[in-house]
Order: C-alpha cells, then structure tokens, then sequence
C-alpha cells in the first residue's frame, strides 16, 4: 500500500501559465520558476512541454516577474533574524 500526500490545493490559471512560458523562453530555471509558483518543476514541465494548457501563449517580456532565484520562506526568515 502506498502512501501519498495530501493535495496542496494550488491551481495553475491560464495567467500563470502564459508567465510560466514567458518564464522558461527567457531562460529561467525549472526549479525557480516552481520556488516561485509554488509547485514542483514537474507542472512546469507539463506546461513546457504542452501537457497542460497547450493553447496559451507565453506571456510578453515586459509581463514577467524578476529574473530568480526566489527567497524561499526559510530564506526570509533566516534574513531578517540576522536583521536583528
């Protein structure tokens, strides 16, 4: 019998996907764009690869967040501890 996790609950919309392509034409990293979105760098790759959504197109350049890596939750905290 195998165990799985519970479902995180995070949906992908048609908008994060045009960013996540967007994301990936500029050449952003897998594993930074899924830090980014939440998700893991397989539903990155399911939309790289036209698996999921294969109708929307990428979003512009101008439309896409800041170039990674992205603070992870620990990151921040560890940050601003040593703010103190």
């Amino acid at each position: 019998m195998t165990l799985r996790a519970r479902p995180s609950g995070l949906t992908i919309t048609e908008r994060d996907v045009a960013l996540i392509r967007g994301m990936v034409e500029r050449g952003d990293r897998h594993h930074d764009i899924a830090a980014f979105f939440g998700l893991n760098q397989g539903r990155i790759a399911e939309v790289k690869d036209g698996r999921r959504f294969p109708e929307v197109p990428p979003a512009s350049p101008d439309e896409l967040p800041p170039r990674g890596p992205y603070l992870t939750p620990k990151a921040s905290w560890m940050e601003n501890r040593l703010a103190l």
